[in-house]
C-alpha cells in the first residue's frame, strides 16, 4: 500500500528519524496558517510547498516550490492545489492534487556545505535479506545513477537473525564521505530509518534526498513508503492512511470482491484462477497476437458472484475487444465458474465482445455443457492452443 509523503514522514518521526517540520493543507488559506505555525516552532523564513500524490518526479512536474514569504506560500498553494500533475510516474494522464505539504525550508542556495544523498531500504528477494541501498548522488533518479555511475551506488545487506549492526551504520556514513558531527548524525539517521522500516512491516522506504544541512544535521527531505498489505492487520493506524482517490478505481472495486486485479494497457481481458496460470495465460494472449488488458485472479473460492464482479470490472475498460476465461479446476469447480459466466451474461445484459472460456479439471465437462447449452455467444476451448487460436481469430 502506497502512502503520501506526509504520512510516510509521520512514521519516520515516530521512530526517531529526523524530518523537517511540516503540516498538510488542503486550501491556500490553510497553507498560510501552516506556514505561520512553522515560523512559531522553527523561526523558518523559507518554506517548501509540495504536492501530495502517489508518484515521484513531482518537482520536475511543477509540484514542488520554494516559497520565501507567506504571500508566496499562498500563491504556490493556489497554483498546485487542483492542478493535474504529470510526472514520469503518473503517465500522460497525470494525477489531481488535493493536498499539499508545507515544510520548513532546509535548502539555502549558495551554501557550500549542504549535501544530498539517496537512501532506500527494501528486501533483496535473491538472498532473503533486507538491504540498504545508498548513494552520494541524492536528488537524482536512482535508475539514472545506476546506469551512468554504478560505482556510486553502495549496498549494505542485513542478516535478519541479528538485524542492523552498529558498524554497518558507521560504514554507510563513512562511504558517504562524512565526518565529525555529520558522521554521527548519519549513523543515528540510518539506525532509526532501519528500525522504522522493520517495525512498520514496510516493503520499501526510499528517502531521496537525505539532506545534510549547512550545520551538519541529517534530515529526510522526502519519503516514499510502501507498506506491506499482508501486515496491515498488525497496524490498524497505518491501514487508515490508505487514500482510495490515488488508486485505480477498477483495482479498488476488485479488492471489495476479493479479486486480485491489476490493470494493463492491452485489448484482451483475462480471468484466471491462480497467479501462475494467469501469467501463462497472458503469455498465450501475447503469442496469439493480442495484448493482455489486465491480470485478474479469481482465486480458489470463485463463485457466480465473484465471476460476475470480474466481468463487470473487465468490461469497464473500453480497450477490451475480447475476454479469455482460463480455469483449471482444482480447488475451484469448473461448473461453478461456468454458472457464474451464464449468470453474468443474464445479469449484465448484452455483452457485445466475444468471450472465450477454457475449462480443465474438476467438473470441466459439466462446465462446458453449461456453456454450450446456454445459447449465449461464448466460445469454448479445451486446450490453451485452441484458446490462443480463438484469440487470434476474434481480436
Amino acid at each position: 500500500m502506497n502512502i503520501h509523503e506526509y504520512q510516510g514522514k509521520s512514521i519516520l518521526r515516530e521512530f526517531g528519524v529526523s524530518v523537517p517540520v511540516g503540516f498538510v493543507a488542503e486550501s491556500p488559506e490553510a497553507a498560510v496558517d501552516v506556514a505561520k505555525k512553522i515560523i512559531a516552532q522553527t523561526g523558518a523564513d523559507t518554506f517548501a510547498v509540495k504536492a501530495q500524490i502517489h508518484a515521484g518526479g513531482r518537482g520536475k512536474g511543477g509540484g514542488v516550490k520554494i516559497a520565501k514569504s507567506l504571500d508566496e506560500v499562498k500563491e504556490y498553494a493556489k497554483a498546485i492545489l487542483g492542478m493535474n500533475l504529470v510526472t514520469h510516474q503518473t503517465g500522460p494522464e497525470g494525477k489531481m492534487v488535493h493536498k499539499i505539504l508545507v515544510e520548513q525550508g532546509i535548502y539555502y542556495p549558495g551554501e557550500s556545505k549542504i549535501q544530498e544523498f539517496y537512501m532506500g531500504v527494501l528486501l533483496n528477494r535473491e538472498t532473503g535479506r533486507n538491504i540498504i541501498m545508498y548513494s552520494t548522488e541524492g536528488g537524482m533518479d536512482i535508475e539514472t545513477v545506476a546506469e551512468n555511475t554504478p560505482h556510486l551506488i553502495f549496498k549494505e545487506e542485513i542478516d535478519p537473525k541479528v538485524g542492523l549492526i552498529p558498524f554497518q551504520a558507521r560504514r554507510i556514513a563513512f562511504n558517504l564521505g562524512l565526518s565529525g558531527k555529520a558522521y554521527k548524525e548519519m549513523v543515528k539517521f540510518v539506525t532509526a530509518l532501519y528500525k522504522a522500516y522493520e517495525s512498520s512491516d514496510s516493503s520499501m522506504f526510499e528517502i531521496n534526498p537525505v539532506f545534510k544541512t549547512s550545520d551538519d544535521l541529517i534530515l529526510a527531505a522526502d519519503s516514499k513508503v510502501n507498506l506491506e498489505d499482508n501486515a496491515l492487520f498488525r497496524h490498524r493506524n497505518y491501514a487508515e492512511m490508505r487514500d482510495l482517490s490515488e488508486e485505480d478505481p477498477a483495482e479498488v472495486e476488485a479488492g471489495k470482491s476479493d479479486l486480485n486485479f491489476v490493470k494493463l494497457d492491452g485489448n484482451v481481458g483475462c480471468m484466471v484462477n491462480g497467479a501462475g496460470l494467469a501469467m501463462a495465460t497472458m503469455d498465450i494472449i501475447k503469442l496469439s497476437g493480442g495484448d493482455p488488458a489486465n491480470f485478474l485472479d479469481v482465486g480458489g473460492t470463485a463463485n457466480a458472484e465473484t465471476v460476475e464482479a470480474g466481468f463487470r470490472i473487465i468490461l469497464k475498460d473500453p480497450n477490451v475487444k475480447a475476454i479469455l476465461i482460463n480455469i483449471f479446476g482444482g480447488i475451484v469447480r469448473c461448473d461453478r465458474v461456468a454458472q457464474g459466466v451464464v449468470e453474468a451474461y443474464h445479469s449484465i445484459g448484452d455483452i457485445s465482445i466475444p468471450v472465450i472460456v477454457r475449462l480443465q479439471g474438476t467438473n470441466a465437462e459439466e462446465g462446458k455443457k453449461l456453456i454450450d447449452d446456454s445459447g449465449l455467444k461464448v466460445y469454448s476451448a479445451i486446450t490453451l492452443q485452441e484458446a490462443a487460436v480463438l484469440v487470434r481469430e476474434l481480436v
